[in-house]
């Protein structure tokens, strides 16, 4: 349905977006996913034909959105992070108008508004100016003129910035409803936002595509980082003696649990081992870990294993801090969006 291929976006010097390329296919929900400043909105800009790429081709349903702009766009609904709206039209209105612009007949294009308003629960409001909405129903109408007449490619920047807790399970509970018959493509630096509705998460950080791959697969990689939490009646030196002379115990820590003579144990499980390990890498870490200590006549009160979650999949890949303050490249993105509102 998209492909991305080679893409580059240059800011004097500065790389938005770093020979990303890319492929998309029909009928699932893509999360894109980045720290701020990654440059999400710069390539969904780019994707859509917002604004033009230093090199590079995105091909939409086989049309070059660069070349053949008129007949790619008609395979996508975008709904930017700040909806273009006319603040001094009612919802229906707005919806009128945007289908005009879309082409839709004449004949058809009540239908199509009931439709979308329906989809987007705005029947209530459809004769209130848009300028008296909240935030959550001015990102209502934004997504359903997004999907006024159901395009193929449904693109999302940031669809639940700002809105509460209840508008942001309304507004998943649609994406859900869209991808089960469009292509959606959704843009978030927030975990929890892809987790919950992508079946694909495609992670970029500093303009590169750095992790492409459906969110159980990606944690499964990470296993590495599986860590093991013991609570242990014993010193803190007897505890350290032991786990350090075990291979697979990386990182190990011991901390007071709060219970006299019982100390709390953390450690990282490490899966690289050297060739003479390798026998002994097959067994059980809970085995190991178990034997060690009855060895020494020291007791383990509790063992939890935990796996990578995606959080530390996402910090794991883009590397701490991140997500800090903005940065050059996303304070410009910031700024081609404004400039498109007020257009």
């Amino acid at each position: 349905m998209i492909e991305v291929r080679n893409l580059v976006k240059d800011y004097g010097g500065h790389l938005a977006v770093d020979h990303l390329s890319f492929t998309i296919n029909d009928g699932q929900i893509y999360g894109f996913l980045g720290p701020n400043g990654a440059g999400k909105s710069t390539t969904m800009n780019i994707m859509t034909g917002y604004i033009g790429a230093t090199e590079g081709d995105v091909l939409i349903n086989g049309h070059n959105i660069l070349e053949d702009g008129e007949e790619a766009k008609k395979c996508i609904g975008y709904l930017p992070e700040l909806p273009p709206l006319y603040v001094d039209m009612t919802v229906e209105e707005q919806l009128q108008f945007a289908a005009e612009l879309k082409k839709i007949p004449k004949k058809e294009r009540n239908e199509a508004v009931y439709e979308v308003m329906e989809l987007a629960k705005l029947e209530d409001v459809k004769g209130r100016l848009i300028r008296n909405l909240s935030k959550g129903y001015r990102q209502r109408v934004g997504l359903a003129q997004a999907v006024l007449g159901f395009p193929p490619v449904i693109i999302l920047d940031e669809p639940t910035v700002g809105l509460d807790p209840k508008q942001i399970i309304e507004i998943r509970d649609t994406i859900r409803r869209l991808g089960q018959k469009h292509t959606v493509i959704l843009s978030s630096h927030i975990l929890s936002e892809v987790s919950a509705v992508c079946d694909h998460i495609m992670i970029i950080d500093k303009g590169r595509l750095i992790a492409s791959d459906t969110p159980e697969n990606l944690e499964r990689q990470m296993a590495g980082t599986a860590g093991m939490e013991l609570l242990v009646k014993g010193t803190e030196e007897q505890i350290l003696e032991i786990l350090e002379a075990i291979p697979q115990a990386a990182d190990v820590s011991v901390r007071e649990s709060g219970e006299e003579g019982i100390n709390r144990a953390e450690f990282r499980i490490c899966t690289e081992a050297d060739e003479k390990e390798e026998e002994e890498e097959e067994e059980d870490i809970r085995e190991i870990i178990f034997f060690a200590f009855a060895g020494q006549r020291i007791p383990i009160l509790s063992m939890q294993t935990t796996k990578a979650s995606l959080e530390e999949v996402f910090l794991e890949l883009t590397g701490e801090g991140t997500a800090g303050e903005p940065s050059e490249a996303d304070l410009k993105e910031e700024t081609e969006d404004g400039e498109g509102d007020e257009e």
